[in-house]
């Protein structure tokens, strides 16, 4: 029986290094994981700053654009304006010859 005994305390010796063993593991995946968890949080977090910076030059082109085509717009009505504005003076001045050579013989 000394030999069994010998022989169920080194396996229970080995099993208890190989629990010990196995916590090392589980405590060394459960460090991994947080690592992990904190690394995608930081890249999460990185990934929204750029795409609200991004917006924020999206958002920024935008009004560039839009108020560069409003002052084109703007300013091809105020020529549109001012010739149209010349066209009805000259009718209007040719007008008042025509009404004036009509009443006056």
């Amino acid at each position: 029986m000394d030999v069994s005994s010998r022989v169920l305390s080194e396996l229970a010796s080995r099993e208890a290094a190989l629990d010990a063993q196995i916590e090392a593991a589980r405590e060394e995946a459960k460090r991994e994981v947080e690592a992990a968890e904190q690394e995608a949080a930081r890249i999460l977090r990185e990934a929204e700053a750029q795409a609200q910076q991004l917006q924020i030059q999206h958002d920024q082109t935008l009004a560039g654009e839009t108020q560069r085509i409003r002052d084109e717009a703007r300013a091809q009505a105020q020529v549109q304006a001012a010739d149209t504005h010349n066209r009805a003076a000259g009718r209007v001045q040719q007008a008042a010859e025509q009404i004036l050579r009509a009443v006056l013989p």
